[in-house]
């Protein structure tokens, strides 16, 4: 490819609008050009780009034994009113009608019209298991776009959909399809973790993110320094280290103290000279009735002073109470705990809950304390030397804490780190959610008609681009990983205008280098374009290797080789470029 005739566009500044590193610089660099909010058109150079991502997971995926197929981005409303999610999935699904008034949506996933397909060509199960999946555009009508394409309103998205006619086979391909993912990402060059997750809104049980590690990552994930364990921060379990737990102490006497107006967890540490983790924590928040409806019932949440609450691991309690918490978890108002618990807020403790009819919830590490400090449910003072007892004991016990960084892996090897994270791959076992929704059977051994277990397995295309980059680039601009840079070669030929054998040099190697099937492009842009544009340009879209033409080098005998990733420059003879080249290139291929 010759620049002179490539739409090469690179910018100075960085756009004002631009939050992450990654969307800087693909504006910067010419990647994409933002259309509306959330909408971007894809130029030359980040196509090239997002097709090689596409094809590395296109080829693992073929190797799984997946099918490729693909879907039609319009979906008709029936079908998602057969699985209950017409109404279910909110905003985020643009729904439109056609001429006939016939209602229809754009797709965000395809978990419906998959399903679909196969009960309409799958009848038993000599069929299965059966894995398709397609590379497509979907729309999400997101409420606030931002982060340029990490969280766009249109993006490419790869997913598959797995059919079973067990869990037994569920089980097997998902291993399959987990193995395949940290293929993919080890082929794309990036420093990932897969992780346990929560399955949110799709559903289903077993599920695993694929996480890049990146500082500007919206996730935290969490992993051990001696083991594979590894988990969302949501679901994340760990243990604190044994000093922080006094199950040894013996049992001190029960005091009431004024704390005057200290009513935080650090103001009552300080007043009482304390640490954090002696003070127990005590949250309120609402329950919800069995239709799963809020009430103004409260439940109390004790933790350590130093944790916080895991919200999701409290709001997936069931069958502990008479209610289940509302969920999402939703704190209850100062004003409804004071006209119930007959105490202000930041003296609140465990203490005669029970007698008011308030059901409790402690985590594990705060049913392990002793000897700690508390609300006495009196304005102004606090408990030191609580214990528990009959008269406060919380009704149940359960992790509902988040996991910090130093706690102990839950399988007993190592310690646990915590890390920011971009999710790009998600895996589901989905079971019948949707197959028993629409009715996707197939007659098994017997004879008998079964409904076949799902899998889900997406990755999001354009979000693998965007999440490279934040993980790799310098102050120059992007640092591509070689098997994604769009081009592996730039040939830089500077004052051809004045020197006929810069142009001839240049050529040649641009020949020679495609001939070696080389990606190259040839800088041949007039003398309008300085040398220093040059080299930033070739140095912010990220090429990884450079080759300097200039009648200099050409007067020693030489031609000038940087590699994106080094600061060192290296002189190659004339005569041994070719043997260069080829060296350069078939190690990069190895």
């Amino acid at each position: 490819m010759r620049a002179s005739r490539y739409l090469i566009a690179t910018v100075k500044e960085t756009p004002s609008d631009a939050e992450i590193v990654s969307h800087q610089l693909m504006l910067r660099a010419g990647l994409i050009r933002k259309l509306a909010s959330g909408l971007y058109t894809w130029l030359p150079l980040g196509l090239r780009v997002l097709h090689k991502v596409s094809q590395i997971v296109r080829e693992e995926m073929d190797k799984s034994g997946a099918m490729e197929i693909s879907m039609p981005v319009v979906q008709p409303s029936e079908l998602w009113e057969e699985s209950g999610r017409w109404q279910g999935m909110g905003p985020e699904l643009l729904r439109f009608q056609d001429r006939h008034q016939r209602d229809f949506c754009l797709g965000p996933t395809h978990e419906e019209v998959i399903t679909d397909l196969v009960r309409n060509e799958y009848s038993s199960y000599r069929q299965l298991p059966a894995n398709l999946y397609q590379i497509q555009t979907k729309f999400r009508d997101e409420r606030r776009p931002r982060f340029g394409v990490m969280r766009a309103r249109e993006f490419i998205m790869k997913d598959a959909y797995s059919f079973h006619v067990n869990q037994e086979s569920l089980d097997a391909t998902y291993a399959v399809m987990h193995e395949t993912y940290c293929n993919i990402f080890n082929r794309l060059g990036l420093n990932f973790r897969p992780v346990i997750a929560d399955s949110g809104s799709i559903g289903g049980s077993t599920s695993h993110e694929f996480h890049v590690l990146a500082d500007s990552g919206e996730d935290e994930i969490v992993f051990s320094s001696d083991s594979d364990y590894a988990a969302n921060i949501e679901l994340a379990i760990g243990t604190p280290s044994i000093s922080d737990v006094d199950i040894d102490v013996e049992h001190q006497s029960l005091e009431l103290v004024d704390t005057g107006s200290a009513f935080t967890i650090d103001e009552v540490a300080k007043k009482l000279t304390i640490s954090r983790r002696r003070i127990l924590k005590t949250l309120f928040v609402h329950a919800a009735d069995k239709d799963g409806t809020r009430t103004d019932e409260l439940v109390a949440l004790f933790l350590r002073g130093d944790h916080e609450l895991n919200e999701t691991k409290a709001q997936t309690i069931k069958g502990l109470t008479s209610t289940i918490l509302a969920s999402p978890i939703e704190f209850a108002d100062d004003e409804l705990v004071e006209r119930i618990i007959g105490c202000p807020v930041g003296c609140l403790g465990p203490h005669g809950l029970s007698k008011l009819g308030i059901r409790s919830i402690a985590d594990i590490s705060a049913s392990e304390m002793r000897n700690f400090v508390c609300g006495a449910n009196q304005a102004d003072h606090h408990f030191i030397n609580a214990n528990w007892h009959d008269e406060c004991q919380p009704d149940y016990t359960i992790d509902i804490r988040k996991v910090q960084e130093g706690d102990i892996s839950p399988d007993g090897q190592g310690t646990l780190s915590i890390k920011r994270g971009i999710e790009v791959g998600h895996i589901f076992q989905l079971g019948t959610k949707y197959s028993k929704a629409l009715n996707a059977t197939v007659l098994d051994e017997n004879g008998k008609s079964v409904v076949m277990p799902m899998g889900c397995y997406g990755i999001g295309i354009t979000r693998v681009v965007a999440a490279c980059i934040e993980q790799n680039h310098d102050a120059q601009g992007i640092i591509w990983p070689a098997a994604i840079a769009p081009f592996q070669l730039v040939i830089v030929q500077i004052d051809a205008h004045k020197s006929e054998s810069v142009a001839t040099i240049s050529e040649k190697l641009y020949q020679q280098a495609q001939s070696l099937g080389v990606e190259v492009l040839l800088d041949d842009r007039d003398k309008k374009t300085s040398p220093g544009v040059k080299f930033a340009d070739s140095e912010l879209m990220g090429i990884s290797h450079r080759l300097l033409v200039s009648p200099r080098s050409l007067a020693d005998g030489v031609i000038e080789y940087k590699s994106r990733v080094g600061s060192e420059k290296q002189l190659i003879n004339k005569e041994e470029i070719s043997e260069f080249l080829h060296c350069l290139f078939h190690q990069d291929s190895e």
